[in-house]
């Protein structure tokens, strides 16, 4: 049991303090600039509303965006954001104690490379240093964030959170969005990252301490085992998708799931791992050299490529690179 007081996330120092972490990178936005002008009176008037139990979740404002992959995102208000950033900024550390090592999203020092790297270190596990065949078990969760159930959420958190008055305030943010028949989280809410995390935890202790599954990764909706016996996974598979559905009334899109050799390699995480080496997957390729041939690419867009790029066998590539950003930014 997680004993965060409701007094602590809305106190004026939490909030005053979730304030200078959430406009860091923001403040030439207008909406930000509006709400900094009467800043002191802005956080006051929220303090007060939470203090009274008058605080009601706003609207959202919606667009879509296509990068990494075709979103539909949600966007609240300022106040709203501001409010998730203060329960955030309390409930994460305590619930990423809860969290299994190998849940990799939405997580601080861990994230995508660190997964991939974790992934290596399993399928070498599971080969004996590729002496056997290692099998991958790769699924994903069809419409994950759509597919929230606000009932089961709530009934997770009211197990796991003492307070009830901070369990009231979640079930306010949960409550301010659904997709259909109280379904759903907004993938623009930083409350939303935790709730799904907390969300599919019950799954990943079921993997871990029921199955007992040694060679285990998720990352958000996607997540793979690793085993040298196939028949142990075409086993596993129908319990797997049996709990997700009468648990968390989730489902595996049924075109991605796939039980495949290293050999053959496995697309992961946007890389194809073999045995021995990784490359990129040719659709981020595809989209990274569409990206940087656009004129006057910035710095840390190139950096950040070439970060990506330093993870797998892309020398090459890497090289393509640097060419088309030099030629590309000539004046």
């Amino acid at each position: 049991m997680i004993h965060v007081s409701y007094n602590n996330i809305i106190s004026l120092d939490n909030l005053i303090k979730s304030w200078q972490e959430f406009v860091k990178g923001k403040r030439k936005r207008k909406d930000v600039q509006m709400f900094e002008l009467d800043l002191m009176e802005n956080l006051v008037e929220l303090h007060n509303d939470l203090i009274k139990g008058k605080y009601n979740h706003g609207s959202y404002v919606s667009f879509r965006v296509n990068y990494p992959k075709p979103r539909h995102i949600h966007k609240a208000s300022i106040r709203d954001r501001l409010l998730h950033h203060a329960i955030h900024r309390i409930l994460y550390p305590e619930f990423d104690k809860k969290f299994i090592s190998d849940s990799y999203s939405c997580r601080i020092n861990k994230g995508t490379h660190k997964a991939i790297k974790r992934f290596e270190i399993f399928s070498k596990k599971a080969s004996l240093n590729n002496i056997r065949t290692c099998w991958v078990l790769k699924c994903d969760i069809k419409k994950f964030f759509d597919s929230i159930d606000h009932e089961i959420l709530i009934s997770i958190l009211n197990k796991n959170i003492s307070d009830e008055k901070v369990v009231k305030l979640l079930e306010k943010i949960i409550e301010s969005f659904h997709k259909c028949s109280n379904k759903g989280l907004p993938l623009g809410n930083l409350t939303s990252q935790l709730l799904v995390n907390i969300y599919i935890n019950e799954f990943d202790h079921f993997v871990k301490h029921e199955l007992r599954i040694k060679y285990y990764i998720r990352y958000a909706d996607d997540f793979v085992v690793l085993s040298p016996d196939r028949g142990y996974l075409e086993e596993i598979f129908p319990i797997i998708e049996s709990f997700l559905n009468s648990t968390l009334k989730l489902s595996i899109h049924p075109n991605k799931i796939s039980i495949n050799t290293m050999a053959s390699g496995i697309d992961f995480l946007g890389w194809v791992h073999f045995p021995d080496h990784c490359v990129l997957r040719t659709s981020t390729k595809r989209r990274m050299l569409k990206n940087i041939t656009k004129p006057y690419v910035k710095d840390e867009v190139m950096q950040s490529y070439l970060g990506l790029l330093s993870h797998g066998n892309t020398f090459k590539l890497q090289k393509e690179v640097r060419s088309l950003v030099s030629t590309q930014n000539l004046p």
